[in-house]
């Protein structure tokens, strides 16, 4: 929609930004932390750019203190990050670890002195290795349980001073890359095996939402989506089905889910019919209607164009652009349901992601319309290669887009869509996790590259100013 005057970003917008604790914390088996999956997986060679882990990572954990004090000089409202679950409870269940819960007691604590509003994702990948060994990890019903058991403990020692807090981060992207594409732990590539999984997931989900109803009464919470929305390469009936084929499948097969506890009847034909549909018990379905979020989490990075794949078309591609060189994605799809293709109307990054700030503003108004949830746009950020000259970054090419995706936000605002904040990602730089530390999000620059013998200085870039003032004027000047 046009509008004659924007409609202005709401009083109490939580200016954010983002991380997860693999990526920014180090400290891998300090202080009673057990091993997650990740710590194991990144060994296995070939499995990360150049051998790269999060063993040290950019220090986080030793150096909270002063990236909170960037934050703040930043102006941020909040800041969005990760509890490491191994940190907790070292082998997922059991006796918890209170050296792990203190180390949060006082994040929480040092962005509450700044008032900046923690948002607290619950989980983000890295499931303790005890788990996965005891049971498969995600495979097993089990881990509803345990993790409702450690996410529970953590409602109860934050939630006095936790008000947001998301369930499980793109959820699509781990049983996706996990168990499909083994490009992620357990390194599998079964879609049966997928399916069942991202099952469970819901469940747990479900579990953790309605415990936390219980427990945090003025709180709030929901899961954080990687969302991709579709369109079709033209007006060619067969594409715009594909398209919607592709929506269906990579898009409301999750969100019907975590808003009403159904599964998409397209999708759930498709399942039965190739065999990869999930095993309902009894009760399964009742839980998943009964969970409520607060919101919807929205990741966005890019969109992506769909054209019509026949039965015996493309199928997918097991590979990703961890490179960086610009044109060496691979096609892929999914057949007899859609392939797809290169838009020629949007720009791509070095890593051949779609640059679409429209797609934000699609998007936004697609999941508005169909759910009636608020919207937290908890990820949304642009990797590139940042060069530091003279002590400075200069990274006019990331306040572009990152300029160009609030105004997205302003768009959606303007056509009535309600928006609780904006996180980016991310705030300092941090391991890519199968990109390394070539790839960076951040505001402020962090002096590392694939040794972990290096200096971790913090620079702010020249996005980190722009933001600052983006902040203090509530979205007017971008």
């Amino acid at each position: 929609m046009e509008h004659k005057q924007h409609t202005a970003f709401p009083k109490d917008f939580l200016w954010g930004s983002a991380s997860a604790a693999y990526q920014i914390e180090g400290a891998w088996d300090a202080d009673g932390k057990g091993p997650s999956v990740w710590d194991n997986f990144v060994k296995i060679p070939g499995t990360t750019y150049e051998g790269t882990n999060g063993d040290v990572a950019v220090d986080h954990y030793h150096r909270y203190k002063e990236d909170v004090k960037l934050m703040a000089d930043a102006g941020l409202k909040a800041y969005r990050f990760s509890i490491a679950w191994s940190r907790i409870f070292p082998t997922g269940k059991g006796e918890v670890n209170e050296a792990g819960l203190k180390f949060y007691d006082d994040l929480i604590d040092e962005l509450l002195k700044y008032d900046i509003e923690p948002l607290v994702t619950l989980y983000h990948w890295d499931i303790p290795q005890a788990l996965m060994d005891e049971y498969g990890g995600w495979e097993s019903r089990q881990v509803v349980e345990d993790f409702t058991n450690y996410s529970v403990a953590l409602f109860k020692r934050y939630g006095d001073r936790v008000k947001y807090w998301v369930s499980l981060n793109e959820q699509n992207i781990f049983v996706s890359l996990g168990y499909s594409m083994a490009l992620h732990p357990p390194k599998v590539t079964d879609d049966k095996r997928m399916y069942q999984v991202n099952h469970i997931a819901n469940l747990a989900n479900a579990s953790v939402i309605n415990a936390f109803h219980e427990i945090v009464k003025d709180g709030k919470i929901g899961p954080s989506f990687a969302y991709t929305p579709f369109y079709p390469v033209d007006t060619d009936p067969k594409n715009v089905l594909a398209a919607e084929n592709a929506e269906d499948l990579n898009g409301y097969f999750w969100m019907d889910i975590y808003a009403w506890g159904v599964y998409p009847k397209t999708v759930w034909r498709y399942l039965e019919e190739n065999d990869l549909a999930p095993t309902i018990e009894p009760g399964d379905m009742e839980l998943l209607a009964s969970a409520k979020p607060d919101f919807m989490g929205l990741n966005y990075y890019q969109s992506a164009t769909a054209a019509h794949n026949p039965l015996d078309g493309v199928g997918q591609s097991n590979t990703f652009n961890t490179t960086g060189k610009k044109g060496t994605a691979e096609e892929t799809g999914i057949p007899g349901l859609y392939k797809k293709v290169k838009n020629p109307y949007v720009k791509t990054t070095d890593w051949d992601w779609t640059i679409d700030p429209d797609g934000l503003h699609i998007a936004l108004r697609r999941i508005n319309s169909r759910y009636q949830l608020p919207i937290l746009i908890t990820e949304n950020g642009l990797g590139a290669f940042d060069k530091l000259e003279d002590g400075e970054v200069h990274d006019a090419y990331r306040i572009d887009y990152l300029s160009s995706h609030v105004s997205a936000i302003q768009a959606a605002i303007d056509d009535g869509v309600d928006m609780l904040g904006y996180c980016t990602w991310s705030f300092t730089d941090l391991l890519s996790w199968l990109n390394g530390y070539q790839k960076r999000y951040g505001f402020v620059y962090v002096d590392r590259d694939i040794s972990d013998d290096a200096p971790m200085t913090r620079i702010p870039k020249d996005s980190f100013y722009w933001y600052k003032k983006v902040i203090e004027t509530n979205g007017k000047e971008l």
